[in-house]
């Protein structure tokens, strides 16, 4: 009898083994989300214990899933330990970079590996890299020598078929779909606020709650009535008087500069020379102002959803991602591309890195781009130094080329750059540096200093667009605008006292032509307000939608998650918004909504195109 019955107790002890493990791992992935702080980790999980030990739960899951997968217990507990080694330092590295945690839709850039690995060159130490490959390899020693302990068959169907019940199970209860079992759980759905989210609920059961979660809600009073209503009363408005006026339809450059940020701005460092003269420069002679970004050390994709829809981040989830979450699954969708592509434009993207970052090669296509260009088609391929990405001035020679080759229809040229991307940790990728910084933390400078050289070089390739755009026949006119302030330590922000949200989010935006543009101050505006901005300084007639975004420009210009700016640009309390600005975010937002999750009624009547 007693025979019989040992190996039952031999599994049960296993599997609470298994439950063990999967509390460590669960405790190391809450506190990779807390900066490895062992002690704030602690503090949640004593605050926190039923939601505790469901997550532990899904790791047991995992664990079991592994087990049954690959017979040996220990090499499947080593699998998906490795896993979540690796993806608690990707979670503490995003939250280091950009202050945000891991979301769901973040993982799509796993088909970006190789990228993604060279972007995180510099970000980890040597030794620690090293201490964990010996650890690795350690465990592996261990498992090849331990004796080996596995399920018969039947078990293993059993833990399979019980495991992806219990993956299923967790993430439709973190979705809501078992509101009494939330309940007891004392979890939150703080959807709005994705940093207090995980904050409360834990990494775990919130990255779980984003796999389900929406971009925006249904505005009450949502149908084509309303959005009918929408059009008629702004189609009706007059248009206001062009800001300049082209010879003929100009060609429209975006140029959105990684990182683009002016480090003079920062008074307490001392820079032994100007970085950005030319910029300087233009700024006193051109249209010049500020975008509120609305993000912070990355997220490219996001600034330039904004741009080339019109639509705003603000009015989405905390922590959404719209090219990868909502765009890919569209057909088409409006844009400055499919408007100027309507009144006779030709239109070409152009970004010096692989087209499939951020699913790029589908979201161009679907906005309307019949052209796009990545690195490994351009024909100018320079770089400044080691371990750099294509630089500023190989981009800008891209893009005067293909202006300079058009030929009877004028072009929309749209140019992400990537010179100054995170990291800083490697002073050779601009070349070495050459601009001293003072005051500066001695452990942070180079740092500063490689990031400062960057700019150095990109005002240099921005004087080369500038004189060459002059020597074109056809009007041509470029927008310009960093996307967000550049990943760099906390630290260097924080003695620089440069905490403020609105200085955190606010990157330069100057207009070039070769045509008389004036001097208008810009103020500070968001991007999603960039194509009309264009529009108008192209001599050219707004369609409905920009009328509307106009309207909400004058009223409410800087429109962000954690800053709102009203008319003259003093920040406003979104608590505290009159009427009129209410009614036109209301108006806004119900757009908003038809174009991403509704029935697309404004592309015709708002935009005058099919669905």
């Amino acid at each position: 009898m007693m025979s019989r019955f040992r190996p039952g107790a031999r599994h049960l002890t296993t599997l609470l083994g298994l439950y063990a493990f999967g509390m460590i791992l669960h405790f190391y992935i809450q506190a990779s989300a807390l900066g490895f702080d062992a002690g704030a980790a602690w503090d949640w999980t004593a605050g926190q214990l039923p939601m505790f030990f469901w997550g532990s739960a899904f790791f047991f899951s995992l664990l079991c899933g592994a087990a049954a997968l690959f017979r040996n217990v220990y090499g499947g507990s080593l699998l998906v330990g490795i896993v979540a080694a690796l993806t608690g330092l990707a979670i503490f590295e995003k939250m280091k970079a950009t202050g945000e945690p891991l979301f769901p839709w973040d993982l799509l850039q796993l088909k970006n590996m190789s990228e993604m690995a060279s972007m995180a060159g510099g970000l980890f130490s040597p030794v620690v890299l090293v201490l964990t490959a010996l650890v690795l390899a350690g465990l592996g020693w261990m498992i090849f020598k331990l004796p080996k302990l596995r399920f018969p068959l039947a078990l293993r169907v059993a833990l399979a078929a019980a495991s992806i019940t219990a993956v299923a199970l967790f993430v439709q209860t973190a979705g809501g779909k078992y509101p009494a079992l939330l309940d007891k759980l004392s979890y939150q759905n703080i959807f709005w606020d994705q940093k207090a989210n995980y904050r409360y609920n834990g990494f775990v059961l919130a990255f779980a709650s984003n796999l389900n979660q929406a971009l925006l809600d249904e505005p009450e009073g949502y149908g084509r009535e309303a959005v009918e209503d929408i059009a008629k009363r702004y189609g009706s408005l007059p248009d206001a008087p062009p800001s300049a006026s082209p010879s003929e339809p100009p060609n429209i450059v975006f140029v959105m500069n990684e990182a683009f940020f002016d480090p003079t701005r920062m008074t307490k460092y001392s820079l032994a020379e100007d970085p950005v003269p030319f910029v300087h420069g233009a700024q006193q002679t051109r249209p010049a102002g500020y975008v509120l970004s609305p993000e912070f050390g990355g997220s490219t994709a996001n600034v330039e959803f904004e741009a080339l829809t019109g639509l705003s981040m603000s009015l989405l989830h905390d922590g959404s991602v719209p090219f990868q979450q909502n765009l890919t699954k569209q057909t088409d969708m409006p844009s400055i591309v499919s408007i100027l592509k309507g009144r006779g434009y030709d239109a070409l993207a152009l970004h010096p890195y692989d087209k499939t970052f951020y699913s790029r090669n589908q979201v161009y296509p679907m906005l309307g781009f019949e052209r796009f260009i990545g690195q490994d088609d351009m024909k100018n391929r320079e770089w400044l130094g080691s371990r750099s990405y294509l630089s500023d001035m190989a981009a800008m020679k891209e893009a005067v080329q293909e202006l300079e080759q058009a030929e009877g229809r004028p072009l929309f040229l749209h140019l992400v750059t990537m010179q100054n991307h995170y990291p800083y940790t490697n002073k050779a990728i601009h070349g070495g540096n050459t601009i001293e910084a003072k005051g500066v933390d001695p452990a942070l400078q180079d740092q500063l200093e490689t990031y400062v050289e960057g700019i150095k070089h990109t005002d240099g390739a921005l004087r080369y667009l500038n004189e060459s755009i002059q020597k074109l026949e056809r009007p041509t006119l470029v927008v310009l605008w960093g996307d967000h302030l550049p990943g760099l330590p906390a630290k260097i922000y924080e003695d620089a006292g440069w905490t403020d949200e609105r200085l955190r989010h606010e990157t330069p935006l100057l207009l070039l032509a070769n045509y008389e543009l004036g001097r208008e101050p810009l103020g500070t505006i968001s991007p999603s307000f960039a194509g009309p901005l264009a529009l108008r300084y192209a001599g050219m007639e707004q369609p409905a939608f920009y009328k509307l975004l106009e309207a909400v420009r004058r009223q409410l210009p800087g429109l962000g998650k954690k800053v709102t700016l009203g008319a003259g640009g003093a920040e406003l309390d979104k608590q505290a918004l009159t009427e009129e600005q209410q009614r036109l975010l209301d108006d806004y937002r119900m757009i908003q909504f038809d174009l991403m999750e509704g029935q697309g009624y404004a592309k015709e009547l708002l935009f005058g195109t099919g669905a």
